[in-house]
């Protein structure tokens, strides 16, 4: 039989006297010795060398006594129990676990059963001879404990149960599933937590990093979350009395697209209140990701240490609990496998608790409801990004930029400033004009990248220079239309005709009577592939234009107002219906522009507070427009001649005068004549294209 080596190579060892008692308390009343001392030899000569007995390590085989060496065995844990029953483990771990023990409030046991976790996990030698008892049941598990530690048993289980102050505090628990070596089966809170408990004395929430950290301070106020108003005049004086009155189980749910300001609105609100912020970590001490199970831990140790402090706690990244499973091969997630903890959780955690998410879609139904508040961070409106755009940008963009730079309604902050502190460290580098073309294409990548669209060349609510409401041929007074909806400041207008004649420019322009943010959909934007996303998408858009006091003009409205006797898939019906359900709740400005007047939902008809329809340009205002463009190109005035060739195309609209200065940028127009022959081309296309076109 060969003999058993050391799987190390050390030199002798002299552990603490509390550590060597344990050694042989393994080794002989729970009968590690067994697998310890072998006929020619022993299967650990460390750790033979580290209780005594050295001295048989190098014998030959035949001078090897396996009695003799047994007997002294025994005669040495006779006398470790003499000499070291009282002793204790080094003062630093002693008085971690008492800070712990002050601020969480475990037993003397308790205290006893983490002093030996954390050594276990800490001390390698420890760890080796425990597992000479082989692969232990959570039963022998409380018995060796017991026996370790010359505790009754019944007060190890009692400590060590689920319910136990150990276990809900997440500082030690015992994996209960299948069967471990000793150290396998005690759970530490965090994998370098050992490491925290023997390495120096420090404040108890040092102990915990990896774990729980400290918030940093709030770089934004409350007036960066105007946008939200509705939402923090409930939530702010509920924090507010929860922290006042203790109350138990106050559990917050916020969700909204990354780079929003989730993780910063906690750090305001906490910063109002003046409650310490505590955070669940997602990452531990060397940066490696935290699991689900892990993270929970940590919250459970986090509420048992804050208790009795005035404290937020903050858990981002829920996704990590609650959508960490696997549909596809059955994998339940963390939330789901603790369903039963979580509930309970929900009701009784004693520190206020802000969740963060990017969707709330991640999230069990049967979970929601069971959070005091349940709120969307939405992208700041149009008003509040120009603002942070000029607090963080000011320097680097011109006004025209920011402006044209705001109409994106995906920009969150935390994008802005992302861009903004990559592209300021190379300013010197890049000069003026390449300093605002890397911040765009970095916002812009950005933006990509998260699936939505880069950023507008061109600021779509700009106006043409020449606009005048005089030149929409309307069969209604738009000026007594415009007068009315300024004073009430609510309204639902369909404006349908031709395509160009004007009925976009016009909501844009109302926007400006109004003094309010302009937002344009199109069909395009708000259609998904995807069944039901078209009405969220169309939810999320009223619900965006309400919050930011927007005059919302959706274009190409028939796409969702088509008439539902006709429609022949279910979901075709549910689209018209959930239109109409938030025209109808809508209480600003709505304007919805068509082409196809025929066909629209009757219903949806109704709906509409005035129906205008938009038709082709007069003739005299044909002339007066060229005039006007003619003027603004500094072109001799138009002959009448040119006016009354202009005045008899019957299917003019201002919008083909906007493509015949778009034109003009590649394709310079000298000429009064020239831009009559290019109107004239433009309204050839609408008749069929027999007219010769793009020649002038």
């Amino acid at each position: 039989m060969p003999r058993f080596r050391s799987r190390f190579t050390a030199n002798a060892v002299n552990p603490d006297p509390i550590i060597h008692l344990w050694f042989l308390r393994i080794l002989v009343p729970l009968g590690g010795h067994r697998e310890f001392v072998h006929s020619n030899g022993f299967a650990d000569d460390t750790l033979a060398e580290a209780i005594g007995l050295g001295h048989w390590i190098d014998p030959s085989p035949k001078d090897f006594d396996l009695k003799a060496v047994q007997s002294e065995l025994r005669f040495l844990h006779q006398k470790a129990e003499t000499q070291w029953a009282r002793a204790s483990l080094p003062a630093c771990l002693r008085n971690n676990v008492g800070q712990l023990s002050d601020l969480v409030g475990i037993s003397t046991t308790d205290c006893r059963i983490l002093e030996f976790a954390v050594s276990i996990h800490n001390e390698r030698l420890l760890n080796d001879t425990a597992e000479l008892l082989g692969q232990l049941s959570s039963a022998k598990v409380f018995h060796a404990i017991a026996t370790i530690l010359d505790l009754p048993e019944p007060e190890i289980r009692a400590s060590l149960s689920s319910q136990g102050i150990l276990a809900c505090s997440g500082l030690v628990s015992v994996d209960r599933n299948g069967t471990n070596s000793l150290g396998g089966k005690l759970d530490l809170l965090s994998d370098g937590f050992a490491d925290l408990m023997v390495s120096s004395e420090a404040d108890p929430i040092s102990l915990l990093r990896g774990t729980v950290s400290a918030a940093s301070p709030a770089q934004l106020n409350l007036a960066d979350y105007s946008h939200i108003n509705p939402s923090l005049e409930i939530l702010r004086p509920y924090l507010r009395h929860a922290a006042t009155t203790r109350r138990r189980g106050v559990n917050i749910f916020l969700h909204g697209e990354p780079g929003t300001g989730k993780s910063q609105l906690a750090r305001v609100l906490a910063y109002e209140l003046g409650c310490e912020l505590f955070e669940v970590a997602s990452e531990d001490a060397d940066g490696d990701s935290v699991n689900g199970e892990r993270r929970l831990r940590a919250f459970r140790v986090a509420q048992s240490f804050f208790a009795q402090r005035k404290a937020l706690i903050v858990f981002d990244e829920v996704e990590d609990v609650f959508n960490d499973g696997d549909n596809f091969f059955g994998r339940k997630s963390t939330a789901q496998v603790r369903k039963a903890w979580i509930n309970r959780m929900l009701e009784e955690n004693p520190v206020p608790t802000l969740w963060l998410s990017n969707s709330i879609h991640c999230v069990d139904p049967a979970f929601i409801r069971r959070f005091d508040m349940v709120f969307e961070l939405p992208v700041p409106p149009k008003t509040q990004r120009e603002r942070i755009l000029r607090e963080i940008c000011g320097d680097m963009l011109d006004i025209s930029n920011i402006l044209r730079i705001a109409e994106t309604e995906n920009l969150a902050p935390a994008v802005i400033a992302k861009a903004s502190s990559v592209v300021r460290s190379i300013r010197d580098d890049l000069g003026q004009a390449g300093t605002m073309t890397a911040f765009e294409r970095l916002i812009s990548n950005t933006l990509e990248a998260q699936g939505h669209r880069p950023l507008m060349q061109h600021d779509l609510s700009r106006l043409p220079e020449v606009y005048d409401p005089i030149f929409i041929h309307a069969d209604a007074n738009l000026n007594s239309v415009t007068a009315g909806i300024v004073k009430a400041r609510s309204g639902r207008l369909c404006l349908y005709g031709p395509p160009g004649t004007g009925k976009t420019a016009y909501g844009r322009w109302l926007a400006l009577q109004l003094d309010a943010p302009l937002l344009v959909k199109r069909a395009s934007d708000l259609m998904s592939p995807y069944i039901g996303k078209n009405e969220q998408n169309i939810a999320r858009v009223f619900r965006q234009a309400a919050q930011d006091g927007s005059l919302l003009l959706i274009d190409e409205v028939d796409s969702f107002l088509q008439d539902r006797r006709g429609a022949k898939q279910s979901w075709e019906v549910s689209l018209v219906n959930e239109m109409l359900t938030q025209m109808e709740s809508y209480s600003g400005v709505f304007i919805a522009s068509t082409n196809f007047m025929t066909g629209l939902d009757q219903a949806a008809l109704r709906r509409f507070d005035l129906k205008v329809k938009f038709d082709f340009l007069r003739p005299e205002q044909a002339g007066e427009l060229l005039r006007r463009h003619c003027s603004q190109l500094n072109l001799p005035t138009p002959q009448p001649d040119l006016l009354a060739r202009v005045m008899r195309l019957g299917r003019l609209t201002p919008g083909d005068f906007a493509a015949v200065l778009r034109q003009h940028r590649f394709r310079p127009i000298d000429s009064s004549s020239a831009m009559v022959s290019a109107l004239e081309a433009e309204c050839a296309v609408k008749d069929g294209g027999k007219a010769s076109i793009g020649f002038l």
